[in-house]
């Protein structure tokens, strides 16, 4: 093994062992460092000069141990390190009582000793909400925080996304083998945001021309990324707003969509917590409803006393021609 003759690489990489272990043997140090058990010494005594607390045991087995000290000395952290420090200030000082800006001091002091290379994947996180953060759904699956990145950069650049979107639905196309397979979905990226402790992806959906939001779990983004786009407005006043309206309404048994021809101003008053409003242009708009029932969802429709058409599912087509031969007999009734 090669010698380590570079002393502040060498204090780096001990320091980096300290950290990584609660006790290391001296002998197996010396070892780690292609050093002597003196050079190691003589660098121990160095990172004591330089403030970090590192405690001598003695005894045949003695060694040395990175112990707390009264202040905080420099830390020394690896790039998996860096990014998951970022995500969890990003993500948990909003959602703790006075932690917002000690949350965001801490985010700049680490972002500006950070290399070139690590403070862009650090600023691709610099965007994402965290919202509902108290209500954690059961069963909520992990997010590599490679994905997370991946759907920062895209966001910050402002480039098409594409990506594999698990358990998704879509149109489903045949290869030259006969296998089916989905193409990947094509998206602007709007935001990434956490709601109940799930991450989401909130992105205009090129192909379906619709606003979607998509569950970044499920999400294996594709590289490279498309062309730059100009950002949309989003139809609510902020992300909480437009994906605490998608989500609640994805909350109830029975969802649809239809098209009202209606404005979404007029309509959007009158939503509450049952779904959410898209704005489509003069007199027409997009609705995602929720509810207990498919013949509850027909009534919500017929209520609004406009024209509509149900953009699926195909269970809320059948209620609605369900109800419309009730009503139909009811109107014939003497």
């Amino acid at each position: 093994m090669a010698r380590m003759t570079d002393t502040p690489g060498r204090l780096l990489r001990l320091l980096s062992l300290l950290q990584a272990r609660r006790d290391w043997p001296g002998a197996t140090l010396a070892e780690r460092l292609a050093v002597t058990p003196r050079t190691v010494r003589r660098d121990v005594d160095r990172l004591r000069e330089l403030g970090y607390p590192v405690v001598a045991t003695k005894g045949p087995h003695g060694g040395y141990r990175l112990a707390a000290g009264q202040q905080m000395p420099p830390l020394l952290l690896d790039d998996e390190q860096a990014v998951a420090l970022t995500i969890a200030l990003v993500t948990a000082a909003p959602s703790v009582a006075g932690l917002d800006d000690a949350g965001q001091r801490a985010l700049a002091t680490v972002r500006q000793v950070m290399p070139a290379r690590l403070r862009s994947r650090v600023d691709s996180l610099a965007d994402v909400s965290v919202l509902r953060p108290e209500e954690p759904h059961g069963g909520v699956e992990p997010v590599s925080p490679d994905v997370l990145v991946a759907l920062g950069d895209a966001v910050r650049a402002q480039e098409v996304l594409r990506f594999d979107y698990a358990g998704g639905s879509g149109e489903q196309l045949t290869d030259a083998d006969g296998a089916t397979f989905r193409p990947p979905r094509r998206v602007e990226p709007h935001h990434v945001a956490t709601w109940s402790g799930r991450w989401y992806l909130v992105a205009w959906d090129l192909d379906r021309r619709a606003w979607r939001t998509f569950r970044a779990d499920r999400i294996t983004p594709r590289t490279p990324t498309g062309p730059h786009f100009t950002r949309r407005t989003l139809p609510a006043p902020d992300v909480a707003t437009f994906l605490g309206r998608r989500l609640t309404a994805r909350e109830w048994p029975c969802r649809g969509e239809a098209v009202v021809h209606l404005d979404a101003a007029t309509l959007a008053p009158w939503m509450g917590d049952v779904g959410s409003v898209e704005d489509l242009g003069p007199g027409r708009c997009r609705v995602l409803v929720g509810s207990w029932s498919w013949a509850g969802l027909a009534a919500w429709f017929g209520r609004l006393e406009v024209g509509f058409e149900v953009l699926g599912p195909d269970e809320l087509r059948d209620a609605c021609g369900r109800l419309a031969e009730r009503y139909a007999a009811a109107s014939r009734s003497v």
